[in-house]
């Protein structure tokens, strides 16, 4: 995997399927520290914020996955298409990182 976008519910949870999953933590897109659990818009919301920075290019896998009440859990992988680049984020806004 060369980026993993998780449902950011719990720092605790993205850093254990990181070691669990063998993916170095600098590849895990998070920013729970910032926005704090966007709950089903964490996904999109860091795909989008990624991709502006370039954290994400064409040919990327990326592992999709989201966990929620009562053991559910749903992934998916797909492999980042080539997009046409939206403008960059103006500097007051806070960067995808990772974690």
């Amino acid at each position: 995997m060369d980026r993993v976008v998780p449902h950011q519910a719990n720092a605790r949870i993205t850093a254990m399927l990181a070691r669990r999953l063998g993916v170095a933590e600098d590849r895990v897109l998070a920013r729970i520290e910032q926005v704090g659990n966007t709950s089903a818009a964490s996904i999109p919301l860091l795909l989008d914020q990624a991709w502006r920075r370039g954290d994400l290019r064409p040919g990327h896998r990326v592992l999709l996955t989201a966990f929620g009440g009562g053991l559910t859990w749903g992934a998916t992988t797909l492999v980042w298409p080539r997009l046409p680049h939206p403008h960059r984020p103006p500097s007051g806004e806070m960067p995808c990182t990772t974690s």
